[in-house]
């Protein structure tokens, strides 16, 4: 019963006026218009002559002026579906026509072109190598009766392929069209599958490929790992724009970070929020912070934030754990007291020595930098010991605890003398007690 009731609804229908189809290895779309007696279905295979000449194109849709059927769209329909879909830069024209519905002669000749296809990039590439051409051979199309072939390469420069048109005409006999694409264009021609599971967006349904920024990936909170956000063409997945405004008008919902809003525990600080979850993290006086719905949630006025910055300070002066950027606290990972004044960075939390300030080596002189007091109290000190202050060339001219000393030690006082100080060559030997 319902192959008969098909069956009579289609003898009823009148051939179409127009035809959506699309054609190509950039899968175009095109409105043509049909003056044959068949009708066609959607995905019908059809001869239609198109802006690259006569090649097999698939049936998407029909079109009418009002659409009374239930088959087809309308004409405001269409271009209301080219304007959201990228506007002039959708890839749409009208001209041409539809010559037929594709026979069996037709899908051969299509397949037997298709066969080739392999030899001629094997060709290309070869003639690439022979004349050092810097560009890379991406695909290569071929339209019914051969009357033109495309090669779609990729090159970061422009290229001077005149010398490779030529010898490939000559070899081919038939029209040669190089098509220059992108890293995104190039996806679109040979990927297949994405990390996700599903056919790439590029391949499948996107016409118009627009860039995508790291801005979109922030927002959302994604990782800015470009190895994990980048798709098969090494560019940012084109994914990322979907909900790009989705997440651009949900965050202009919430309150920003360390901003004073009021919460039914009373008034807080903001932390953190979240976009999809719509939820904000605040910090309400000494309670721990917690979670509120930004409907529970009303930021401040000017003359309320100021009466509030009187009492309780600057709320940007508060870390994300709500103290305040100025507080000491012990080291992380440590617990223990705070340090106290003149207490060492480096010293032991948990009761341990500490090093103080003036514990420390005393810095050492310049050559003609006066001495500081500390220093000429310890050099005093030096010189009162049993070395003599005298410097000496000759080992057998030391006496006392100066034979004694480590070699490393006296090794490095030679050093010191020798850069124009007391001793050294070049320098005045000051009195003996000085």
């Amino acid at each position: 019963m319902l192959e008969e009731e098909d069956r009579k609804i289609y003898e009823a229908l009148e051939p179409p006026k127009t035809i959506v189809v699309r054609y190509g290895y950039q899968r175009k779309i095109a409105e043509l218009p049909y003056a044959g007696d068949a009708k066609p279905g959607c995905g019908s295979k059809l001869v239609a002559v198109t802006p690259r000449g006569t090649e097999v194109v698939e049936m998407l849709t029909t079109t009418c002026g009002n659409s009374g059927c239930g088959k087809s769209v309308s004409r405001d329909q269409m271009r209301d579906y080219i304007e959201k879909s990228g506007g002039k830069q959708f890839p749409f024209t009208n001209q041409g026509r539809v010559l037929r519905v594709a026979t069996i002669d037709d899908l051969n000749e299509n397949t037997k072109l298709e066969s080739r296809r392999a030899d001629l990039v094997r060709l290309c590439k070869s003639l690439i190598n022979e004349l050092r051409l810097e560009m890379k051979l991406v695909e290569v199309e071929s339209i019914l009766g051969d009357e033109q072939i495309s090669f779609y390469y990729l090159a970061e420069n422009r290229v001077d392929f005149r010398e490779l048109v030529r010898r490939l005409a000559s070899e081919l006999h038939t029209r040669i069209e190089m098509v220059h694409v992108s890293d995104r264009e190039e996806a679109r021609l040979v990927a297949d599958y994405e990390k996700c599971g599903q056919h790439c967006c590029c391949r499948q349904f996107l016409k118009v490929l627009k860039p995508v920024s790291m801005r979109s990936a922030k927002v959302q909170k994604n990782t800015l790992d470009p190895q994990k956000i980048s798709g098969r063409c090494g560019r940012l997945m084109c994914c990322l724009r979907y909900e790009d405004q989705t997440y651009t008008e949900l965050k202009k919902k919430l309150p920003n970070r360390k901003s004073l809003v009021e919460t039914i525990d009373g008034v807080g600080i903001v932390l953190s929020t979240q976009i999809l979850t719509q939820l904000a993290l605040v910090k309400v006086g000494a309670q721990p912070a917690a979670a509120y719905p930004v409907e529970d949630l009303r930021v401040l006025t000017k003359e309320e934030i100021a009466e509030w910055r009187k009492e309780h300070g600057d709320p940007s002066a508060f870390k994300d754990d709500g103290r305040r950027q100025g507080d000491r606290r012990a080291p992380r990972g440590k617990g223990g007291p705070p340090r106290k004044d003149g207490e060492a960075r480096g010293g032991d939390s948990k009761g341990g020595k500490t090093r103080k300030p003036d514990d420390r080596r005393p810095r050492r002189p310049k050559p003609g930098q006066p001495l500081t007091d500390k220093e000429v109290e310890s050099k005093e000190g030096e010189n009162s010991a049993d070395v003599p202050s005298q410097g000496y060339n000759n080992q057998a001219e030391a006496s006392g605890e100066a034979g004694n000393q480590p070699k490393k030690k006296r090794r490095r006082r030679r050093r010191r003398k020798g850069k124009g100080g007391p001793g050294g060559e070049g320098g005045s030997q000051p009195p003996a007690g000085d």
